[in-house]
């Protein structure tokens, strides 16, 4: 009879999930989130209770049979979000702890294969979002940008970005994920903000951060620290783009095309001259 493993969605939960495994020596395990299945426990489910130290020996036992490209591969399939991506990645670690070496790259092997193709879409998102991530500026001198990418490339981009602008306070928030990291002059902090208010899919709530909030270490390189709406008024540098954009801009020279070689449409919505 198959078991089934209900991890938090976490790379440490899908770890633990994994030492689970090994550890009681389930022989027909599937792993799947807890969010995707009901809420009902029935006869050969359960719920994994995510334990880091569990996870850190799986994950640092496997980093020991592979280089850092193998790892990364895999960290990119893990951050795809496919559906089953769990079962395939439990799959190449087995093949790895059994021939004390990552597999290799024989894409006639599926699990090969589609660890290899998540990976390369992942890193395909993380290059557009390097390049089409659009900020504004509001109160208190915070750059801010909204995306929706298709997988979860914020812990990807996080360099990028912090290589990049370094001399300025910056937030970049994924809508469809509703977490985000921010940029203050010195770390990078992984955070979650509370829309108290209705918001359109274009609209930009100003933001301060709590001083006093105390961070609490999360799963990944980032710590945890909390944004709140302010009732302050927004600054208007986004109305004045839009008159400068306007008194420029000439109709007779629009290029469809190269435009949306330079700028993808889905994107055209956090673009202040395209609201």
């Amino acid at each position: 009879m198959t078991t089934t493993l209900l991890y938090d969605g976490s790379l440490n939960g899908l770890m633990t999930a994994i030492f689970t495994i090994y550890d009681r020596k389930i022989k027909l395990p599937i792993i799947a989130l807890d969010s995707r299945t009901q809420n009902d426990l029935f006869e050969g489910t359960e719920l994994i209770i995510t334990d880091p130290d569990k996870a850190q020996r799986v994950w640092k036992r496997f980093i020991s049979l592979c280089n850092d490209e193998d790892s990364h591969r895999v960290y990119c399939a893990y951050l795809s979000e496919i559906i089953g991506i769990e079962n395939t990645i439990y799959d190449y670690l087995k093949m790895t702890f059994t021939a004390q070496k990552a597999p290799p790259d024989a894409y006639a092997n599926s699990t090969v294969l589609k660890i290899t193709q998540a990976a390369k879409m992942v890193g395909r998102e993380k290059q557009r979002m390097e390049t089409s991530v659009h900020f504004q500026w509001i109160d208190k001198e915070i750059y801010y940008a909204l995306i929706e990418p298709d997988f979860n490339v914020l812990p990807l981009i996080a360099r990028h970005f912090k290589n990049h602008y370094a001399d300025e306070k910056w937030v970049i928030y994924d809508l469809k994920r509703n977490f985000g990291i921010s940029y203050n002059l010195k770390t990078v902090q992984e955070i979650q903000i509370d829309f108290t208010q209705a918001r359109g899919q274009r609209d930009i709530l100003t933001t301060e951060y709590l001083e006093n909030s105390s961070p609490v270490v999360a799963s990944g390189s980032f710590r945890t620290s909390k944004l709140r709406s302010t009732n302050s008024r927004q600054t208007n540098y986004k109305d004045l783009w839009n008159q400068y954009f306007k008194s420029t801009h000439i109709k007779s020279r629009n290029n469809l095309k190269l435009h949306l070689h330079y700028v993808s449409e889905r994107d055209w919505k956090y673009l202040n001259d395209k609201v």
